[in-house]
């Protein structure tokens, strides 16, 4: 069993994103998927990463083509028990070959730039899902942000000195992962790097969570109205580039042209 497969047995997948602190990035993710979706049309969809389908059912339900791709076991087998209309199959982001060129109108890429450890897997991903996205076509792709985990698994949680002494943080506070670690940081010279190389052309960029992550206890203890509030809030402000950065996680929305 890899690294992965244990920290996922482990790790309530299903659970992340029903939480407050997930709901907000679920919300504001699904508002801008759809904001790609021609009215009153139904696409294809590829949802590479796909976890336990809290993306790919949703969108399957609405009536859209939805192919689901995910390499750990136990989410995949999860994603299939819900008996949705998804086609699921169990792949690497780095290895389509399943799927033809130009066969979705849609890639959705949430969850393994997270695993990806380094920048040449990262960029393989990214083009891996250039190759199935139909040209016009749109690629969203998450990422979870250097300065949030330097902020909380250095600072809060009192690593910092540690993440120096090995390495993990350089003198700039760059995350570099160890040969233990299952999540790399990126910073948006990065992201804008892969785009680069990858030859695909930002639509835009947006934080769907924000500050979410960093203040969990205090949105548990909002009110309905409150909650709501901070919801139109986050809608508000996660195209604003000075804000993005700090953010926990990011989508980087391309088009294929």
């Amino acid at each position: 069993m890899s690294k992965l497969d244990e920290y996922y047995n482990k790790f309530n997948e299903d659970k992340r994103l029903t939480r407050r602190h997930g709901m907000i990035e679920y919300i504001i993710s699904m508002e801008y998927i759809h904001r790609y979706i021609p009215e009153n049309s139904k696409i294809k969809i590829i949802d590479i990463g796909a976890g336990t389908g809290r993306y790919s059912i949703p969108l399957s339900e609405e009536g859209h083509d939805v192919t689901a791709v995910e390499l750990v076991n136990t989410n995949l087998g999860k994603l299939k028990a819900k008996k949705s209309n998804v086609k699921a199959f169990q792949g690497s982001a780095v290895n389509l070959k399943k799927f033809e060129d130009d066969s979705f109108d849609i890639a959705i890429l949430f969850g393994p730039m997270y695993h990806l450890l380094t920048y040449d897997e990262k960029l393989q991903a990214l083009k891996e899902a250039k190759r199935v996205t139909k040209n016009g076509g749109y690629i969203f792709v998450a990422y979870v942000m250097n300065e949030y985990a330097v902020l909380t698994y250095g600072f809060k949680e009192k690593n910092v000195i540690e993440c120096i002494k090995d390495g993990r943080f350089d003198s700039n506070f760059k995350c570099n992962p160890g040969e233990n670690d299952l999540y790399d940081y990126v910073r948006m010279e990065d992201i804008s790097k892969l785009n680069s190389d990858a030859e695909l052309t930002r639509v835009k960029i947006i934080s769907p969570d924000g500050p979410a992550n960093h203040m969990r206890q205090v949105l548990n203890g909002l009110s309905e109205e409150e909650f709501d509030l901070f919801v139109k809030y986050q809608m508000s402000v996660c195209e604003r580039l000075d804000l993005i950065g700090a953010s926990a996680h990011t989508v980087d929305i391309l088009i294929k042209e």
